[in-house]
């Protein structure tokens, strides 16, 4: 066995994963319009099963939680039975896969919604980026979103419910909720985007509420150790960042850590964005309030990654574009073998197979 503390074992709960790499979530844009996983889908994540664990690209839990193109969904017994042949090729190299769940927000369209409504938020501000959001319609300017209802919050919470029960009909070992960059639930959290004056508004106990009560109703359909929880407390993707970052995310923390969860997923890296309010957040920040698993995640080489773990920083570091372009990425880490470069990002949402499932293992590019 390698000597290499990144490729070691790792229980979380019954899960023994087989090493501490985990492909990240990573948004592909492979699934149609009918938001289904296919074919190619489960190539793709069959491809990247040495990982100790995969997590899927995030997948909406709703309609109304719709903001991508073709990304996938998981609110539809169509959807929920097309995840199947996924699971399946997975589970066949005996790795465990989690699906991320996944609701926009304000980082959505009009265009995207039923009936053509308004996205909803915590409150009614706009993301202020003049570059846009890509639509069904084309490039369109961010609109000022609807502020959720409070009566309205339950059956959102429900939603995600339903798609963590969805996860399980189809085969998923456990689910990561996104509670990251700039999307629903991240909007909630932070003071910039949630000005709500009703019991999910204002204080920290307040603003942490619609995730409390996400995470309690997913345990009803999943063990505590299988369900992960994604925060970014950096990140200025979406037009996110406030003031009193610090303390909402170790208020956030230290709450999750009462639940044993199987882990705790921190965009510590700066490729979203910083912010720049202060100090970025660390995994060490993290370490003395949140006792099981965390996972790092963004900018993470081998020898990054490998240096966290022998340190006792993190438990596990999540890899996306390395795991983009090098199926075998555990094995070259393994091996000491170089990485292919990932192509222009013009092939990350194609739709097809280049740039998506194309891509040679160091096996394959040797014999070639």
């Amino acid at each position: 066995m390698t000597d290499l503390a990144l490729l070691q074992p790792l229980e979380i709960g019954d899960l023994l994963l087989k090493n501490r790499v985990v492909l990240a979530p990573l948004t592909r844009s492979r699934a149609g319009q009918e938001r289904l996983a296919n074919a190619l889908m489960a190539q793709y994540y069959a491809q990247r099963a040495n990982a100790g664990l995969l997590i899927t690209e995030a997948t909406v839990i709703s309609h109304q939680a719709i903001g991508w193109l073709e990304s996938p969904g998981i609110y539809t017994e169509a959807q929920t039975e097309s995840w199947q042949q996924v699971t399946e090729a997975v589970h066949a190299q005996d790795t465990p896969i989690f699906l991320q769940l996944w609701h926009t927000g304000r980082a959505s369209h009009s265009s995207f919604q039923p009936n053509n409504q308004l996205p909803v938020a915590p409150s009614a501000i706009a993301i202020q980026d003049d570059d846009g959001i890509h639509t069904p319609l084309g490039k369109k300017p961010y609109e000022t979103p609807r502020a959720l209802e409070t009566d309205e919050i339950p059956g959102i919470v429900e939603d995600y419910r339903r798609a963590a029960h969805n996860a399980l009909q189809a085969g998923f070992d456990g689910v990561e909720i996104h509670g990251a960059n700039g999307y629903l639930i991240d909007q909630f959290l932070q003071s910039k985007t949630n000005q709500r004056s009703d019991r999910y508004g204002g204080i920290l106990e307040n603003r942490y509420r619609f995730l409390k009560e996400i995470v309690e109703a997913i345990l009803t359909v999943f063990p505590a150790h299988r369900i992960g929880v994604r925060l970014s407390p950096n990140g200025s993707f979406n037009d996110m960042g406030s003031p009193d970052y610090r303390e909402i995310f170790f208020y956030v923390a230290e709450k999750l850590n009462a639940y044993d969860l199987g882990y705790l997923h921190i965009v510590d890296g700066l490729g979203f964005g910083f912010h720049e309010l202060g100090q970025p957040m660390t995994l060490d920040n993290f370490r003395p309030v949140f006792d099981s698993p965390l996972m790092g995640n963004c900018g993470y080489d081998q020898d990054a990654a490998e240096a966290a773990i022998q340190d006792d920083q993190a438990d596990l570091i999540a890899f996306g574009r390395p795991y983009i372009s090098n199926p075998d990425l555990a094995q070259r880490f393994a091996h000491g073998w170089p990485l292919n470069p990932y192509d222009d990002m013009t092939y990350w949402y194609s739709g097809g197979a280049k740039g998506y499932t194309d891509y040679p293992t160091y096996s394959e590019s040797q014999a070639s």
